[in-house]
């Protein structure tokens, strides 16, 4: 009998999870809640099953770093970064974090991989080239500290490892990939600061 002592595991939630890890958050997957972070170290994302099809864990992932980063360095400390159910009066943060994580995902050509699947999307697809610009003075209030955080905070150094590192996988993977793969067509660099 064969022992097997070693599973496979996908080199891209490899790379998210540890980034994740590095911000101090353990990811854990369960089949009760889209995303959810308990306020101290655990952020919970649906399991493959109970998301969209073009929905990955690293997508999830940076999105609620996203959020985190949008709602300020006390949110780590609340439930959900202190976002409460949906309210659609406050759709502005959630606007800032797509901001946030268009621009992000644009350093490194990923902006339609790392899209919003949810009923944002349409406002995440109609965003500007440079999505740090022309939002509602709300938005715009959340997306400017975030995007300073994003590149000069403690998350700065792991958040953009993680996604150059996504960049080389889409590389690796160019001319290799159906059109119909969210790989396809991404990894292009757009330098943003």
């Amino acid at each position: 009998m064969r022992i097997i002592d070693k599973t496979y595991s996908d080199p891209l939630d490899l790379v998210w999870i540890h980034a994740a890890a590095r911000m101090g958050m353990r990811v854990e997957r369960s089949n009760q809640v889209n995303a959810s972070w308990n306020g101290r170290d655990v952020l919970t994302i649906g399991t493959p099953e109970t998301l969209d099809r073009d929905d990955s864990l690293a997508q999830m992932i940076l999105h609620e770093v996203c959020h985190a980063l949008c709602e300020g360095p006390d949110s780590v400390h609340r439930p959900d970064w202190g976002l409460e159910s949906f309210d659609p009066s406050k759709k502005f943060h959630e606007h800032a974090c797509l901001r946030v994580q268009a621009a992000l995902a644009d350093r490194h050509g990923l902006r339609s991989f790392f899209a919003s699947t949810t009923m944002f999307r349409s406002y995440y697809d109609r965003l500007p080239a440079d999505p740090l610009e022309g939002g509602d003075e709300k938005t715009m209030a959340l997306v400017r500290p975030a995007w300073q955080r994003a590149n000069h905070g403690p998350w700065a150094e792991p958040l953009d490892d993680a996604l150059r590192r996504t960049a080389v996988i889409a590389q690796t993977l160019s001319g290799l990939t159906p059109k119909d793969s969210l790989w396809h067509g991404q990894g292009k660099s757009v330098v943003r600061s």
